[in-house]
C-alpha cells in the first residue's frame, strides 16, 4: 500500500481522535513496525513514549464524552488534529522515505477526519437520539484504522 495513502488515513484517524494517531505509531515504532530508529522520529519508539501517547489517548476518550468537552471544529480542536494528523502523517511518511508528502497527506486526512467525523457523528447521534453509542462507535472506528494503518506500513 502507498505510504500517502496510509499517511492520509493516519491522518483520518487523527482528525476523529487526535491522540489516537500518535498513540499508535508510538507503539508501532516500540515495535518495530514503523522503521524510524534512525530517524528524526526515533523517539516515538523510545520505551516511554507509548505510555505517555497512550494515556493521552485515555483522557480523550474520557473528556470526549463530557458534555463540557468543545466541538472539534473549534480553532483549538481542529489545529490540534492538524498538527497531529501532520506529525503523525510525516512519521509514517518517514518509515516510506517521505516525511514531507507524508505530514501533507496527514493534514488533509486530518481535515477529512475531523469535518467528516463531525458530520457522521451528529448525523448519526440524532438519527438513533443518543450520542454516547455513536461516541464510543466512533472510538473503535479510530482505534482499528489506527492499528491497520500501523500494520500495513512494513
Amino acid at each position: 500500500m502507498s505510504v500517502y495513502i496510509l499517511a492520509l488515513f493516519i491522518g483520518v484517524v487523527a482528525g476523529l481522535r487526535a491522540m489516537t494517531a500518535p498513540a499508535a505509531a508510538s507503539i508501532a515504532a516500540a515495535a518495530g513496525w514503523l522503521p524510524v530508529a534512525s530517524s528524526w522520529a526515533a523517539f516515538m519508539g523510545f520505551r516511554f513514549t507509548p505510555y505517555i501517547f497512550g494515556l493521552l489517548a485515555l483522557v480523550e476518550y474520557v473528556t470526549d464524552q463530557l458534555p463540557s468537552t468543545p466541538s472539534r471544529k473549534v480553532p483549538q480542536q481542529f489545529g490540534a488534529r492538524i498538527v497531529s494528523g501532520g506529525f503523525c502523517g510525516a512519521v509514517i511518511g518517514t518509515a516510506g522515505g517521505s516525511p514531507v508528502g507524508g505530514a501533507v497527506a496527514g493534514v488533509i486526512g486530518a481535515i477529512i477526519g475531523t469535518l467528516g467525523g463531525y458530520e457522521a457523528r451528529k448525523r448519526l447521534g440524532l438519527a438513533i437520539g443518543k450520542d454516547l453509542p455513536v461516541a464510543l462507535l466512533e472510538d473503535l472506528i479510530a482505534i482499528l484504522l489506527a492499528f491497520w494503518v500501523v500494520s500495513s506500513v512494513s
